[in-house]
């Protein structure tokens, strides 16, 4: 049975997590374009009442759907925090809401990716792989791979900015990250701005999720940090195995405080995708400010699509649906810059 959309496309849009590093800029420039639409929401109801918006709880996805039922107008929902399953998912795409997820996890994506039909009956679209990584790497990785004529292999670098002050979610995720074994190598790439860099080999989303959507037999994701000691140093940990200890609670949230406290570097980042078929090879490099911001602004981008345009239903990632594909270009009014290397090499 279809369901009708509760908020149509004149309906409010709800901003989970619209408190946070990300949020607030999803939830500012959402109001800019949708003036009295937006509706920021988080466990806080202190900061609900302060900021005229309401409290949700991921991790309760039968008090989600009351809140969902009691507002009745709900057009989009953006995910900016990870909830522990796909509960908040099916109750928005149950619904006929639409989802904007910036979610970096595998199994959470994964999870979402198996209610496309879910959503198609509702005729609600979900957005998966939003933000710069994943989200601006999967655009570049694709943009690469269709100049080569179908990639048979994508290397991606993220590089970030090891002084911004990242959401405790990012850092989190990070830290997890960390402690995963790897059996890729590092790769020394050239980041425009940033010279030649060793990039490690980590668990993003990005690289699986291209394996399905481009059909790309090997795509690997690599990180670095603006701060070489600090990339350095953390690694060697990893090499060493004494990250395996952050598996455990304690450890963990230890070691996520520590880095939340250490602010080395700047808040630049950049993301490079390098697509190869035989002898051709195809790149392209973003660079930017504030990752955490630019996260937030792909976001809002993804959102206006889909109330505005007429996106097919179901769930997709990013790079699957054209109408996104100019997302690059359409943020260098945000001091994102794109970059195409052509051979491999810096501009």
């Amino acid at each position: 049975m279809t369901t009708a959309k509760p908020g149509g496309r004149d309906g409010r849009v709800l901003v989970v997590g619209g408190y946070g590093a990300v949020g607030t800029t999803v939830t500012s420039t959402l109001a800019r374009w949708l003036p009295n639409r937006v509706l920021p929401a988080g466990r806080s109801a202190a900061r609900a009442r302060q900021d005229g918006g309401v409290r949700v709880d991921v991790a309760d996805p039968d008090g989600f759907r009351q809140v969902l039922d009691r507002l009745g107008d709900v057009a989009a929902v953006v995910l900016c925090v990870e909830p522990p399953d796909t509960g908040i998912a099916r109750a928005c795409l149950e619904r006929g809401i639409h989802l904007v997820d910036i979610g970096a996890t595998r199994r959470l994506l994964d999870g979402v990716a198996e209610l496309h039909d879910v959503a198609a009956a509702s005729r609600a679209t979900a957005v998966l792989s939003v933000g710069v990584a994943p989200g601006l790497t999967n655009l570049l990785a694709r943009r690469a791979h269709d100049a080569v004529g179908g990639a048979e292999r994508l290397d991606l670098t993220v590089l970030l900015g090891s002084g911004e002050r990242h959401g405790g979610d990012a850092v989190r995720w990070t830290v997890e990250g960390l402690a995963e074994p790897v059996t890729a190598r590092p790769r020394r790439t050239a980041l425009p701005g940033y010279g030649s860099r060793t990039a490690h080999p980590f668990p993003f989303s990005d690289q699986h999720t291209l394996r399905h959507t481009l059909g790309v037999p090997e795509a690997t994701t690599r990180l670095c940090l603006d701060s070489r000691p600090l990339t350095g140093a953390l690694f060697a940990l990893r090499r060493a195995g004494l990250l395996r200890a952050v598996r455990r609670p304690g450890a963990r949230r230890m070691l996520i405080e520590a880095l939340r406290r250490v602010h080395i570097g700047g808040d630049g980042f950049a993301v490079r995708a390098d697509a190869w078929r035989g002898d051709q090879h195809a790149a392209y490099a973003l660079t930017g400010h504030a990752q955490s911001r630019v996260t937030g602004l792909a976001a809002a981008y993804v959102t206006r699509e889909l109330l505005t345009g007429t996106p097919p239903p179901g769930v997709h990632h990013i790079e699957q649906l054209p109408v996104l594909a100019g997302l690059p270009e359409a943020l260098a009014e945000h001091g994102v810059t794109l970059h195409w290397l052509g051979d491999g090499g810096e501009e």
